[in-house]
C-alpha cells in the first residue's frame, strides 16, 4: 500500500489572489500541462458574495509549490443573468480536442424553491487557454429524467472522435440538521456530438451505508482499465475521496481503502480532503486537491512514483 507525500498548501487565495474576484477558495483544481516547464491548475474562485469564476494558477512542473503566475481576470466568468450559469462557474474538466482547448464547467444558478441548480455549460480556448468562450448559453448536459436538479460533467476523454463522460446527477436534497443537502451519484454517457448529449446513460456508482452523495468523478486511464477518484459525503458530514477500478469505464468496482492518504493532524486539510485530481510528472503523480471547507484556503498538491501508485492498482484493478 503506498501512501501520497503531501507538500502543502500551493495556492492561499486570500494571500495569493488577485482582484475582488478572487477572494477565497479555488474549488476543484484540474491541472493541465502547459509545457514541459509549467503546469496550469485551472480553479473556481469566489468573490465577497461567495460567487465563483474560472482562473488558473501556473505552477512549475518540476516543483508544484512554486507559483510562476495567476491569471489576472477570469478564463471564464459567469454567465448573462437569467441563464443557467449566472450565479458561480467551477471546473468540470479541461481536455484538448480538434477546434481548440475543451472546457467543461459547471453552472450554478439561485432558484426560489431550492438551494441552487447545477448544469453542464462548454467553453472553447483558442489561445492556448487564457481565455475561453461559451458554444452556447444553454447545457450541453440539462435536466433530464433522473437529473432534475444536478448534471455535472467532471471528466471527459475524447478519443477516435467520440466523447466518453463521467458525471454526477442529483434529484433531490438530504436534510442534515435542518439544513438542504444534495443527494448526487455518479453516471457514464458517450457521444460522437457534443451538441447532441444522449438521454441514455449508464449508472457507475452510487452512495452506500450512510453516504448521501458522491460525486466529482476524475477518472485516468490506467494500464488496460481505468482508475476513478471521487468525493463522497455521509451524514456524519465526513467529505473524503474514494477510489473505484474498472476495466471498462463503466462497471465499477470500490476500493477507497487503496486512497492512500489520511487528514492532517492540524492546518488546512485536518478536517477534509475533497476534489483530488491527478497529472503524470515524468516518474511521479501529482495529485491536486482542496482540503476544510471545500477549499476556502485555496489548494494544495501531493505526490507519489508513479511506479509504487501502478503496481497498487493493478493489485486492486
Amino acid at each position: 500500500m503506498f501512501e501520497w507525500t503531501k507538500k502543502g498548501l500551493v495556492f492561499e487565495t486570500a494571500r495569493h489572489g488577485v482582484g475582488d474576484w478572487m477572494l477565497h477558495s479555488a474549488l476543484t483544481p484540474t491541472p493541465w500541462r502547459i509545457d514541459d516547464d509549467t503546469i496550469r491548475v485551472y480553479a473556481g474562485f469566489r468573490d465577497a458574495d461567495g460567487v465563483s469564476r474560472i482562473g488558473y494558477v501556473d505552477v512549475r512542473a518540476d516543483d508544484p509549490t512554486s507559483i510562476v503566475r495567476v491569471s489576472a481576470e477570469p478564463a471564464l466568468d459567469i454567465g448573462r443573468g437569467g441563464c443557467f450559469d449566472d450565479n458561480g462557474v467551477i471546473l468540470g474538466d479541461v481536455v484538448g480536442a480538434p477546434g481548440g482547448l475543451h472546457l467543461f464547467y459547471v453552472g450554478f444558478q439561485r432558484v426560489a424553491r431550492a438551494k441552487f441548480l447545477a448544469f453542464t455549460g462548454l467553453a472553447v480556448s483558442t489561445d492556448g487557454g487564457g481565455h475561453f468562450r461559451r458554444v452556447q448559453e444553454t447545457p450541453i448536459l440539462d435536466r433530464a429524467p433522473g437529473r432534475s436538479t444536478i448534471a455535472a460533467v467532471h471528466s471527459a476523454i475524447h478519443e477516435d472522435g467520440r466523447w466518453r463522460l463521467w458525471y454526477a446527477v442529483g434529484d433531490d436534497w438530504e436534510s442534515i440538521g435542518g439544513q438542504p443537502y444534495p443527494r448526487y451519484h455518479i453516471r457514464y454517457a458517450e457521444t460522437d456530438d457534443l451538441a447532441a448529449m444522449p438521454r441514455e446513460d449508464h449508472v457507475c456508482l452510487r452512495p452506500r451505508g450512510s453516504e448521501y452523495r458522491i460525486g466529482r468523478p476524475r477518472v485516468y486511464r490506467l494500464g488496460g482499465g481505468y482508475v476513478m477518484y471521487f468525493t463522497r459525503g455521509n451524514r456524519g458530514r465526513e467529505y473524503f475521496p474514494g477510489v473505484a477500478y474498472s476495466d471498462d469505464g463503466i462497471r465499477w468496482e470500490r476500493h477507497d481503502e487503496a486512497l492512500g492518504m489520511k487528514l492532517s493532524v492540524d492546518g488546512w486539510d485536518s478536517r477534509v480532503i475533497c476534489y483530488p485530481a491527478l497529472i503524470r510528472q515524468r516518474d511521479r503523480l501529482l495529485m491536486f486537491y482542496n482540503g476544510n471547507d471545500m477549499g476556502l484556503d485555496g489548494f494544495g498538491v501531493a505526490e507519489v512514483d508513479c511506479a509504487r501508485f501502478e503496481s497498487d492498482a493493478h493489485v486492486h484493478a
